[in-house]
């Protein structure tokens, strides 16, 4: 099988395990995510957080936001501004959502208050594959490398940090040629699962964290 074939098989076997999770599986996942995350360096420094509105099964982050909103941070969503570009728009119960072309809620918000991705502190991403050197296997549109492709030219750690979500059961082993890394991939710095938080390290072969 050859790697996009691995990717494909590998991305419908993921997402339909996460669509058969039951509501109990989810909530506890959500609390594990949220107390990870609290374990991040220099969380409190953090006041800028971009997140995702969970769909297909992806892990919930209500309780990571009402746990940013306590410590005063705000919180932030996607919106597609162009083709695989990313802004964001800071969001909160009373700003109106809208589905964009993928059916996902995005914030209906002038265009003057997008915030550009650079202006960030951390970044939460969605995901449907991992591996312990960090490498991401995403939904293949290529938004967030391309939004935040800036980052390919800093020394990391730098801001905004960049953090995948997943359940512990999206770890897969180091090697799978499903996370081929790519000219394209911009590196993640941290992946938050249910049963802590993990810090992306490059492979001896010096292969990034993938945020494709």
């Amino acid at each position: 099988m050859d790697a996009s074939s691995s990717r494909r098989a590998l991305r419908e076997r993921l997402r339909a395990q996460r669509l058969a999770l039951d509501p109990a599986t989810r909530i506890a996942a959500a609390r594990g995510v949220r107390d990870a995350l609290d374990a991040l360096p220099g969380r409190d420094t953090l006041r800028r957080v971009a997140g995702y509105w969970a769909s297909t099964g992806e892990l919930p982050l209500n309780l990571v936001v009402a746990a940013l909103a306590a410590r005063g941070a705000r919180y932030f969503l996607p919106v597609i501004v162009a083709p695989r570009r990313l802004a964001f728009a800071a969001w909160d119960h009373d700003v109106a959502l809208a589905a964009n072309r993928y059916g996902i809620p995005e914030p209906v918000v002038p265009a003057s208050a997008h915030a550009a991705p650079a202006s960030l502190d951390a970044v939460l991403l969605p995901l449907l594959a991992f591996d312990r050197d960090g490498m991401r296997l995403g939904y293949g549109g290529g938004f967030y490398d391309a939004s935040f492709a800036f980052l390919r030219e800093r020394a990391r750690p730098a801001r905004p940090l960049l953090i995948g979500v997943a359940y512990a059961f999206q770890e897969v082993p180091r090697g799978d040629p499903a996370l081929a890394p790519q000219p394209w991939d911009v590196a993640l710095d941290y992946v938050a699962t249910e049963q802590g938080l993990i810090a992306c390290a490059p492979s001896e072969e010096g292969t990034p964290c993938s945020a494709g």
